[in-house]
C-alpha cells in the first residue's frame, strides 16, 4: 500500500471556512469564503492552491497546479544538479603491510 502525502491542499481539500485569495496575475481578491474562491478559480479554469496554510486566514492562489508541480520538480532537479558531492576515500596502512602492497597503495593515493 503506497500513501502519497502532498505538501499543499488544492480545490476541495482546503478545510478553512475563509481564505485570502490571490488571482493568477498576483492581485489580491480579498478574503472570501472557500465556495466563492473555488468559483473564482473555476472562472479562470484553474486550481485553487493553498500556499500558506498556517497564516490567518490561509492564503490561497489561483494557478495551474500541474504547471506548478512541474516547475517545482525542475527547480529541485536543477538544485540537485548544482550541489557539490564530496567523495571521501581512505587508504588503510598497517604495520605488517608488505613493501609491494605499500607502494601500490601510495600510487593509488596519488590518483585520489
Amino acid at each position: 500500500m503506497i500513501i502519497i502525502i502532498r505538501d499543499v491542499r488544492i480545490n476541495r481539500e482546503i478545510r478553512a471556512k475563509e481564505v485570502r485569495v490571490i488571482d493568477p496575475e498576483g492581485k489580491q481578491l480579498g478574503i472570501l469564503p472557500v465556495v466563492e474562491a473555488l468559483r473564482a478559480a473555476a472562472n479562470f479554469e484553474l486550481d485553487l492552491v493553498e500556499v500558506s496554510p498556517k497564516s490567518d486566514p490561509p492564503v490561497c492562489r489561483i494557478m495551474d497546479y500541474g504547471k506548478f508541480k512541474y516547475q517545482q520538480s525542475k527547480k529541485n532537479h536543477d538544485a540537485k544538479k548544482k550541489q557539490a558531492v564530496v567523495h571521501l576515500k581512505e587508504v588503510k596502512m598497517r604495520p605488517k603491510t608488505e613493501e609491494h602492497d605499500f607502494q601500490f597503495k601510495i600510487r593509488h593515493m596519488s590518483v585520489f
